[in-house]
């Protein structure tokens, strides 16, 4: 147990950086053109792309058996013609990595947008933690199928898994830097690795002519004409939805892409540019990696090895290596697969930890630790654990949810750029991602028919996400959540004048807004308070406008009504923290405990409460005195707050 003199020492190690992550998280870089080059920083997307390698064959010719390579024909197309221009468009949109989930939150406000975000964050939880933990699992697979291993690791598949993770996470406890160097090193010897796997076995389909037309005949018995098999590869290939991992990743990536020195940090051109090579470059790579390893792993590999427990299951790649090249070629391609779906995890990883902080400490829907990074990566290290001892350690089980949470993240990339390509008014773009949206609301579809274990887990991830955001800001609801308060020149000299004597505010919900409204607040507040008749007022009028949002700065404005009342007016997501901010600012600002009167508020206290909670407004005083005696521990310093 660790002693009391370590806890605070433990607590700082834990929460190291969070005040930085947190003042950083609203800002862009600096400097548009620092970075590394495109082609490096692929290497790190690669990490999740280029990784499936490991698995995707074997998945595509167990869920398409003798259509793999059509199923797999069609899938690059939708890579080439929908995907990737769907997300070139997400990266000119969103330059600072936010991706489509940021565009999509600027369409909507509101709850409705909140609740939005929340359910495709659910999904992105899905496909980045099953990245970890399905990427293990499958490293775990070429361990324990190696020849040089079988028989001494097996049985052992999930704690082999949970090790992996467990390294992975304590690589970014320790600190993820210089990350792309080791990303480039491997991706560059495994996919050299995989070239040379390819290329031996369209070598042995040319000698060995008979499996191409053992495979032809099998087909025509199979499914019958050319244009059978067609109808059927555009029905199956929603299966092999795993090939389009790694685009939302590609985008996450974009802060580190070089851009030119005369990129600006709002609009970075050279970064956009070098982001849309990226992913133009990885798809191309991926495309030809996939038709190829599709088309020899169909015609050489017998069926019966792709089923679970089988030698090609989920290393299809791995097993040719072995069976053609030899033991030694084998066990090095098992070492680089092994270590590329390892670190894999690291860009998943690092995709929840760029994503979750920027959403849920912003919403109230997270406490303040999770901005910070070691406390997120124990979190996501402990679900990852879950997860794999839920599937328990199985390739196969998890590629439902994986694809799952890949497809309706590329679908809402793709509503997104369309509705945005349609408020820029580029009706041939609309039109075009329109289409592509179609396909992939449909790709999506039958997924979630075949295989609904997906979204189940999606809907898991969701369901623990909402209840855990909703319970965070209930907890954090009387939190003083107004990062500053800044007053302009009238507002001041409002101030100013005031401070020569007791300050006096009064809260007002603004109604009419005419003279009598104001004269009679002020009879009233005097007669209910007993206030001396040669004291002023300043009345306070808070404006909300997005009750959802839960922090932000206000701005206040001063202004006279009726050549003689003096009105302070904000604009802010709740009325109390409003009120509770601007009474602390004036406290600071002028050395005095400012006064403040309310009206209490008619109705049931349970239903106002819910219409603080909810729309920022309700039950204001108790509220607004709950606030201040949260922010401020010392009695004797918080303002005074007076109901009557």
């Amino acid at each position: 147990m660790a002693t009391p003199a370590r806890m605070p020492r433990l607590r700082a190690w834990l929460l190291e950086g969070l005040t930085d992550r947190r003042h950083k998280q609203q800002q862009h870089p600096g400097t548009a053109h620092e970075g590394r080059p495109w082609y490096r920083v692929m290497c790190l997307t690669g990490l999740d792309y280029f990784s499936t390698l490991g698995y995707q064959p074997g998945i595509a010719a167990l869920a398409a058996g003798l259509l793999s390579p059509v199923a797999t024909i069609v899938l690059v197309l939708l890579t080439l013609f929908g995907a990737l221009p769907v997300y070139r468009r997400v990266a000119q949109e969103s330059p600072h990595g936010e991706g489509s989930i940021a565009m999509l939150e600027r369409l909507l406000s509101f709850w409705k947008g909140k609740l939005f975000v929340l359910t495709l964050l659910g999904f992105a939880a899905t496909d980045f933690l099953i990245t970890i933990t399905l990427s293990a699992a499958d490293a775990t697979a070429h361990m324990v199928e190696n020849p040089h291993l079988t028989g001494t690791l097996q049985g052992h598949e999930v704690l082999i898994t949970l090790i992996l993770i467990a390294l992975l996470g304590a690589v970014f406890l320790k600190g993820f830097s210089e990350a792309i160097g080791l990303a480039v090193a491997l991706v560059v010897s495994y996919l050299l690795l995989n070239a040379v796997v390819v290329a031996v076995g369209l070598w042995q389909v040319a000698t060995e002519p008979h499996v191409v037309t053992d495979w032809t005949s099998a087909l025509t018995t199979e499914h019958g004409n050319p244009f059978m098999m067609i109808a059927i590869a555009l029905v199956v290939f929603p299966k092999l939805a795993l090939g389009l991992s790694g685009f939302e990743t590609g985008v996450a990536v974009m802060p580190h892409v070089q851009g030119e020195p005369g990129d600006g940090p709002q609009e970075p051109a050279g970064r956009i540019k070098g982001t849309k090579k990226l992913l133009t470059t990885a798809a191309v790579i991926m495309s030809v990696f996939l038709i190829c390893s599709s088309f020899i792993t169909t015609l050489l590999i017998p069926a019966d090895e792709f089923k679970p427990g089988g030698e090609a299951n989920g290393r299809a790649l791995a097993y040719l290596a072995h069976e053609h090249l030899g033991s030694a070629f084998g066990t090095v391609y098992d070492i680089s697969t092994i270590l590329i779906l390892w670190f894999a995890g690291s860009s998943a990883m690092a995709g929840l930890l760029n994503l979750m902080p920027r959403y849920l400490p912003r919403y109230g829907m997270a406490p303040h630790w999770a901005r910070a990074l070691r406390p997120m990566v124990i979190v996501f290290t402990l679900v990852a654990f879950l997860v794999t001892w839920i599937f328990d350690a199985d390739v196969d089980a998890q590629g439902g949810a994986y694809a799952t949470g890949v497809l309706v993240l590329i679908t809402s990339a793709a509503v997104a750029v369309t509705i945005a390509a349609k408020r820029a008014g580029e009706r041939g773009w609309t039109i075009g991602f329109g289409v592509i949206s179609a396909v992939f609301i449909y790709t999506t579809a039958v997924n979630v028919v075949e295989r609904p274990d997906g979204v189940k887990i999606g809907a898991c991830f969701i369901a623990g996400i909402m209840a855990l955001s909703l319970l965070s800001r209930l907890a954090r609801v009387f939190e003083l959540r107004v990062t500053d308060v800044e007053l302009d020149d009238m507002a001041e000299r409002f101030i100013r004048d005031t401070a020569t004597r007791t300050i006096r505010f009064i809260a007002n919900e603004p109604d009419q807004r005419d003279q009598a409204e104001y004269r009679e607040k002020i009879d009233q507040i005097r007669a209910d308070n007993d206030v001396p008749a040669g004291d002023d007022f300043l009345f306070v009028e808070v404006t909300v406008l997005d009750p959802s949002e839960f922090e932000a700065g206000v701005t206040v404005r001063g202004e006279v009504m009726h050549d003689r009342h003096r009105v302070l007016t904000l604009e802010s997501s709740s009325v109390p923290n409003a009120l509770a901010a601007l009474l602390l600012h004036v406290r600071d600002e002028t050395g005095q405990r400012p006064h403040i009167y309310f009206e209490w508020t008619e109705g049931n206290p349970l239903a106002n409460f819910l219409r603080f909670f909810l729309f920022g407004q309700g039950e204001v005083a108790p509220v607004t005195r709950e606030v201040i005696r949260e922010a401020e521990p010392d009695r004797a310093r918080r303002p005074h707050v007076h109901a009557g």
